[in-house]
């Protein structure tokens, strides 16, 4: 078997069968973010092959000393952020109802779920919706730090910004999705 070190190089150089390991080896991780950020199933594994399909065209422009993943990562964010922008002049042309609108979302789907589950879902439900309103420059880190489990350090990486950016933009993320989902301690009444 080849040495897994080898296939960013192997890759770099046009080897369909490097570049294939490397899609197979971070596939889940990259769908998971680009999941979280599109928060439709379809529209990211979509996403996810247009990511592959320009990372291969590009393939003559990745430097193999850059971690390959950081290299995807920042493909696939740049695809996330595009299909918002398409998605948000969508809505202004239509002006209709989104499949993902709270009106959409509260048709029943038949059926019975446990209460628990049916909490469950609407706190994700909700969750997913305030991430997706979310601005992408505070999206993006919060979903690369918070969810996939990045460092500050490796986020700030990927995303070309310092490490304080970073930092800062998680932190007035968390504030932001903390008033949409209404987590944060009412302030006492003044005396």
């Amino acid at each position: 078997m080849a040495n897994p070190d080898d296939l960013p190089s192997r890759a770099a150089a046009g080897d369909r069968a490097a570049f294939g390991e490397l899609m197979r080896l971070s596939k889940t991780a990259l769908f998971r973010m680009v999941r979280r950020y599109v928060g439709e199933d379809q529209e990211a594994w979509d996403l996810l092959q247009d990511t592959y399909a320009a990372a291969w065209i590009s393939i003559g422009r990745y430097d193999p000393h850059r971690p390959f993943e950081a290299w995807i990562r920042t493909i696939a964010l740049n695809k996330c952020r595009d299909w918002s922008r398409r998605r948000f002049v969508r809505r202004l042309v239509r002006s209709g109802v989104e499949l993902s609108s709270p009106e959409a979302l509260a048709v029943p789907d038949g059926a019975e779920p446990a209460d628990e589950q049916m909490e469950s879902s609407r706190r994700l439900a909700r969750l997913n919706d305030a991430i997706g309103r979310l601005p992408p420059h505070l999206k993006a880190p919060l979903l690369l730090t918070a969810i996939e489990g990045r460092s500050q350090a490796e986020a700030a990486g990927i995303l070309g910004v310092s490490v304080k950016a970073v930092e800062t933009r998680v932190a007035r993320a968390r504030r932001k999705l903390s008033d949409a989902l209404g987590d944060r301690p009412a302030a006492p009444a003044p005396e």
